[in-house]
């Protein structure tokens, strides 16, 4: 006779994100006071309530019920409508409850929150995260088209858009894109040919194909186009707000050439544009679009880091929790060594990737309060944070799933969508090559860098990498074909020891992450110390 149950009597699963997770709690009360926690815990308590349960379902059939394009009515009139299953309108729903807007957009609390509202907004969104990926990525670029209204826009424009983004009525939501990809530039923003060429004032018409523009039913996109054919790479580029409807009420014409058919996040829309005398208004000045949608990109590297360590939490949770009442062998799964082993290494990855993230969010929060050696840290955590954290989502959700064995590989289960999912993050807001660049330039056009990086709480032990680093600064390896090649490896090391300083900085009074600082060797580890580091309670 069969047994009943893959797993051990008295399995169950939390009911509560937030209320299981122990890591967070504590990190929490690191970076925020007291009256700030305190304020946030009932939103952060609600969707990990929600993300732990009826998210689930809703996610999975968003996934499984992708946005349908439908060109023409039954009359065969042009409507170029997107078609979402209903569960996708809930997840955003919820996502406009949850407050993770309101809280950085909404004037007076905004003013409350000053200082901390990034890290605020990205503490309910790691809740939401790790239940839905598709609609979260529609959520980072509304927030960032906020930020771009609120920093570049008049005050016609803030006044019209920026409370429709924190609004409490979803029937009143708007989100936010950046079309920036082409066919001929991808990474290479500087190859783009989009052109705008100036219709009155502000106002400008957009002609050209847009590659990959997810979200793509936004209601507030910005969109790249070269003002300047004689000017090359991004210097010649200017950006635009371009929404669905022109101020006389008509479409503003564009077509939508077919959806993505996208390997993961298959519950949002990403399609192919053509934009053909496509009304844009300018932001800025004209040649200064890209520096402009650095600050959205910027921004969107953060929640990409936010996102594959969520994934990395939810899929640390799901093999936990399944392993926690599996037997195999006559005896607990977690009681043979390897899976120890295996679970000390993942835990050790995501632990030291949380850690990293949050002082990025850190440095980010400061710079926008004037911090100027702030700014300087989050000129090279983000690259940095955003390419280990998207490359190790994807290694700890590959390995968990391993973990729980053929079970993880079956659909009814969150582990599929979560590994479909997450592949898109090494790949998303600049590959890991290019974040390798990007910090190259952070260290060249800021070599004060190295210096501050001593004073950072728990910086030690990196004194070596340091000397390195300046020592290539100071030669003429910046001049030759492939400086990259040396560097890369030590902005690895260097990334090490700054993951070290970040868990003594958040972490420090633990006595095993000290341990786990100076070991991975899981013979220093028993079973309960496991658990102790893996944070986890029902």
């Amino acid at each position: 006779m069969s047994s009943a149950s893959v797993l051990q009597p008295g399995f169950h699963r939390s009911s509560n994100f937030y209320d299981s997770d122990q890591w967070l709690h504590r990190l929490w009360r690191e970076i925020f006071p007291p009256e700030i926690c305190g304020r946030l815990e009932p939103l952060k308590k609600a969707i990990g309530q929600r993300a732990a349960t009826d998210m689930e379902a809703l996610a999975r059939a968003a996934d499984r019920h992708p946005p349908e394009l439908v060109l023409r009515n039954w009359y065969g009139e042009d409507i170029q409508e997107i078609r979402f299953h209903p569960a996708y309108r809930e997840l955003q729903d919820i996502a406009v409850h949850s407050g993770m807007f309101r809280l950085k957009w909404q004037p007076e609390v905004r003013r409350y929150f000053e200082g901390f509202r990034h890290a605020a907004g990205f503490a309910v969104g790691f809740y939401y995260a790790m239940a839905e990926n598709g609609l979260y990525c529609p959520l980072c670029m509304t927030d960032g088209a906020a930020l771009l209204v609120d920093k570049y826009g008049d005050e016609a424009d803030k006044k019209r858009l920026l409370p429709r983004i924190y609004t409490e009525d979803p029937n009143q939501f708007i989100t936010g894109a950046m079309f920036l990809t082409e066919k001929a530039g991808g990474s290479d923003v500087g190859a783009n040919q989009c052109t705008a060429r100036r219709k009155d004032g502000p106002w400008y018409l957009l002609n050209g194909e847009k590659w990959f523009c997810s979200n793509a039913n936004a209601e507030v996109a910005f969109v790249l186009a070269r003002t300047r054919p004689d000017v090359p790479g991004t210097r010649g580029l200017s950006i635009f707000l371009v929404e669905p409807m022109l101020p006389d009420g008509t479409p503003n014409p564009r077509r939508i050439i077919r959806l993505k058919d996208k390997l993961g996040v298959r519950s949002m829309a990403s399609a192919e544009i053509l934009l053909t005398d496509t009304v844009g208004k300018l932001y800025g000045e004209e040649g200064q679009g890209f520096k402009i949608m650095a600050d959205m990109i910027n921004l969107s590297r953060l929640y990409n880091a936010v996102t594959a360590v969520a994934d990395q939490r939810r899929a640390l949770i799901e093999a936990w929790q399944f392993l926690s009442y599996r037997h195999t062998f006559g005896r607990p799964a977690l009681s043979h060594a390897l899976v120890r082993k295996k679970c000390l290494e993942l835990l050790n990855l995501y632990l030291a990737d949380l850690a990293l993230l949050w002082r990025a969010i850190q440095a980010y929060d400061r710079a926008e309060c004037g911090q100027a050696h702030e700014a300087l840290l989050a000129r090279l955590l983000t690259p940095m944070v955003k390419k280990c954290t998207a490359w190790n989502g994807v290694y700890v959700v590959r390995e968990c799933m391993e973990l729980i064995g053929g079970m993880g590989y079956i659909e009814d289960g969150v582990m599929p969508r979560l590994m479909r999912d997450c592949m898109v993050l090494p790949i998303w807001e600049g590959a890991g090559n290019i974040m390798v660049l990007d910090m190259m330039r952070a260290l060249a056009k800021n070599p004060e860098i190295l210096d501050l990086l001593p004073t950072l709480e728990g910086f030690s032990g990196a004194e070596e990498i340091l000397k390195a680093c300046r020592a290539l600064q100071n030669s003429d390896a910046w001049n030759q074909s492939d400086p990259e090649l040396i560097l890369e490896p030590l902005l690895q090391d260097l990334e090490a020891a700054l993951k070290k300083s970040c868990l003594r900085h958040f972490f420090g009074d633990d006595r095993l992450i000290e341990k786990l600082i100076h070991s991975q060797n899981p013979v220093d580890f028993s079973t309960s110390d496991l658990e102790h580091l893996m944070g986890w309670s029902y």
